[in-house]
């Protein structure tokens, strides 16, 4: 997002309504010519939307938007099946592939999710109502990059439009102010406050890395401070002309590991679920808790003004980008209604509850005013990263089958079951079967 991103949404209205695709043989679900906007014409709807959002400020301004929907458009009823995010990734590809498909989905942006989705055509593309709602004046290409697939789901970044995302995202150092009152202002002065924080007898890091997924935020985290950011981005775009068997990869593998041999994490991490673990720093546990922005409402609420966030310092790229995107299914009843619904949670009056909710808009965000604390030091950091670029997009986007691979491979590099170069091996393999050389 580089550009201020303000604009009113325009509705448009068009005479034909859209049909469902079916899929079209090169993979990809037929795109409508035509979309209705007026959603008060479009006579008594039930949408049933499948969404991740079930942590308390997620929730509350999932809560917040449908009661708002449901009063402007009483002739549609919002049916919320709502999720924790492993549920979703493993529950929403048996539903999509059913004769009862949920109709708006929130899909994971990677190739093993929106990309397979893209491919087997269960996912509408969502250009026509994008056009007719103006959903570019708000949202810049580099924003709307990260739900975009060619038809055929091979090219991320690149193609239709599939998906539109409420929030932004960044992974950073979360700090408990009692024990840190200056954050560190490079990556030497942060190892150095990890080394502190053991020799005083706390948890440095709170790390739970059960669920496989949270070791990919803290090894690019770490990855960040080595790699070249046009080397992480083609990595992570599964784009041909990079390699994870590169010295600055080996040095970031080792550097996660010296942290386990130093005691860094809290004992049993590989073992601990997510949330058990950023809960515990919210109970005064730890002295630093890397994760990203989605916890912003849970740790102020926790922690109130003893918690800061700051992008893990140095000015290098940094781990972030989109929430996951709404989608619309190919087997939604009424497609109108659901980009109905797309754009009213998303529109600058949801930006507003977003921001009250304790959440990060993703559009109108330089528009919003951020409370004082541990938000606006999120806003502020959000805002850095995208004004001068630093977004680094999340590892496991890079291949179909990447999201499995590394959370595997970095449970057995901090078990010690795999050594940095044999990490980075499996890695390659599966990144290089993809992309090819």
């Amino acid at each position: 997002m580089k550009k201020t991103i303000i604009a009113a949404v325009a509705l448009a209205l068009t005479a034909t309504a859209c049909t469902p695709g079916s899929g079209s043989p090169s993979g990809g679900a037929t795109a409508p010519t035509t979309v209705k906007t007026d959603a008060a014409a479009l006579g008594q709807v039930e949408l049933t939307v499948w969404d991740q959002e079930v942590r308390g400020g997620q929730a509350a301004q999932m809560a917040e938007q449908i009661k708002g929907f449901e009063a402007k458009y009483p002739n549609i009823k919002i049916k919320r099946v709502s999720r924790s995010f492993d549920d979703l990734k493993t529950t929403l590809r048996l539903a999509l592939s059913g004769n009862d498909a949920p109709d708006v989905v929130q899909a994971n942006n990677g190739r093993s999710d929106m990309g397979e989705f893209v491919k087997a055509g269960q996912l509408l593309p969502l250009d026509k109502w994008a056009e007719a709602y103006k959903w570019g004046d708000r949202y810049p290409a580099s924003v709307l990059q990260y739900s975009r697939y060619s038809a055929d789901g091979k090219t991320f970044g690149e193609g239709n439009l599939y998906g539109l995302p409420q929030v932004g995202e960044v992974v950073g150092l979360y700090y408990n102010k009692t024990k840190v009152p200056t954050p560190p202002a490079s990556w030497a002065e942060f190892e150095a406050a990890l080394a502190k924080a053991k020799a005083a007898g706390d948890v440095p890091l709170q790390f739970g890395n059960l669920d496989k997924w949270p070791a990919i935020h803290v090894f690019g985290t770490v990855q960040d401070q080595f790699v070249p950011a046009d080397q992480i981005t083609k990595l992570a775009f599964g784009r041909p002309g990079a390699s994870w068997k590169t010295p600055e990869n080996q040095q970031a593998a080792e550097t996660l590991v010296s942290w386990v041999d130093k005691g860094y994490f809290n004992n049993g991490f590989n073992g601990q679920g997510y949330d058990p673990a950023w809960q515990d720093f919210g109970k005064g546990k730890g002295t630093f808790l890397i994760a990203g922005t989605w916890l912003q409402a849970d740790l102020q609420k926790a922690l109130g003004d003893k918690v800061g966030f700051m992008l893990p310092p140095g000015g290098k790229p940094v781990t972030g980008g989109t929430g996951l995107p709404f989608a619309i299914t190919n087997k939604a009843k009424n497609p109108d209604a659901a980009a109905a619904y797309i754009n009213y949670i998303t529109s600058p009056d949801a930006m507003k509850v977003l921001t009250s909710t304790g959440n990060l808009p993703i559009a109108d965000t330089a528009t919003q005013q951020a409370p004082a604390g541990l938000a606006g030091d999120i806003f502020k950091s959000f805002g850095t990263a995208v004004s001068t670029g630093a977004l680094a997009p999340y590892l496991d986007y890079a291949t179909p089958t990447m999201y499995d691979t590394l959370g595997a491979s970095l449970q057995d590099l901090l078990a010690k079951r795999a050594t940095p170069a044999q990490f980075l091996d499996k890695l390659e393999a599966d990144y290089s079967k993809f992309a090819g050389k």
